[in-house]
């Protein structure tokens, strides 16, 4: 029996977001994989793509990884080795018109903060936003990195509007955050199409394996964090995190990354989501912190936010809040 090749032949279905997805399957015997560069395993079961650095897994939403644990361990294995991984096709696009909903609801609740800005302190108790990061397929996407046991160390909405959007200047996650031991990992999930005209993440390839550097102070531009990396990075390295709305790009904290500010007439919106192990101490003094969560398995060492409750008028409405009455 052989495996399921996914082609996107010249001319054929394009992506309007610029992502290849496979519009033809062609049926190959194991041993004709031998002869085929630059292939990677993808998460819908035997399904196989020709990759980029940035062709991602495609991800089966109705089973998930499955038994698959040959296509996991390869989404592992690149993770490790680029600090980095793009899972494709992860959310339905009705949950991702429902984040749209909810982008401008949190807005319009909090007018005078930046659209770049929708931090945890502004959704800790929207029930939609714990409902999105609780989601089992992301869950699923985050056990392969940190294990089974999950917690949800923080989040943001970082949504550029067009022609103003502010960039994120070259940092490492590790560098900011109050947490021992550093083992979380980061999945930027797109509500938009993110592309190099609208500023989407860019990163370095390897750099998570380097230490990890100063941080300084940047006031020359307006951006995202207002600092920046205290060392030179070769921008001639960088990979741009092309992305489609329900595309999840996973990264490590240690990884240089940033992006460009967004001059394009297009919005370029992703939601952040920093998944820890609950063996993983979140050392800030305000405890429980205010956007930690427990999700999955064990509890761990840290206390948590009580989860809220859906109140009809008070909460944003969304398929399935009557679950969470």
């Amino acid at each position: 029996m052989g495996v399921q090749l996914g082609i996107t032949r010249p001319g054929r279905d394009p992506d309007p977001g610029g992502v290849e997805r496979p519009s033809e399957r062609v049926r190959l015997k194991a041993q004709d994989l031998a002869h085929i560069n630059n292939l990677q395993l993808c998460v819908s079961g035997l399904l196989v793509l020709p990759m980029s650095r940035t062709a991602g897994f495609w991800y089966d939403k109705t089973k998930g990884f499955g038994m698959n644990s040959t296509v996991a361990g390869s989404a592992v294995e690149a993770y490790e080795r680029d600090g980095y991984v793009i899972f494709r096709n992860v959310l339905d696009q009705e949950l991702i018109k429902e984040m749209n909903g909810h982008v401008d609801w949190v807005q319009a609740r909090h007018p005078d903060v930046r659209p770049e800005q929708l931090g945890h302190a502004f959704l800790r108790d929207d029930l939609f936003w714990v409902r999105l990061v609780s989601d089992p397929r992301l869950l699923e996407i985050a056990s392969l990195f940190v294990g089974p046991d999950l917690a949800l160390f923080a989040s943001h909405y970082i949504s550029k509007p067009p022609y103003s959007g502010q960039p994120v200047l070259w940092h490492q996650d590790a560098a900011f955050w109050p947490l021992d031991p550093m083992s979380v990992v980061t999945l930027w999930l797109a509500v938009d199409h993110s592309t190099p005209e609208n500023g989407c993440v860019r990163v370095i390839p390897g750099s998570h394996r380097g230490p990890i550097a100063e941080i300084r102070d940047n006031d020359t531009v307006e951006s995202v964090l207002g600092k920046e990396i205290a060392v030179e990075v070769d921008e001639s390295q960088a990979v741009d995190m092309v992305l489609a709305p329900g595309d999840v790009e996973v990264h490590h904290p240690n990884i240089v990354h940033g992006s460009n500010a967004n001059t394009s007439p297009d919005r370029r919106c992703g939601l952040t989501i920093r998944y820890i192990p609950t063996s993983t101490r979140i050392t800030d003094p305000e405890v429980p912190y205010p956007s930690a969560f427990h999700l999955q398995g064990e509890p761990g060492v840290n206390r948590y936010q009580p989860r809220p409750r859906y109140v009809e008028g008070r909460d944003y409405p969304f398929t399935g809040s009557s679950d969470w009455i």
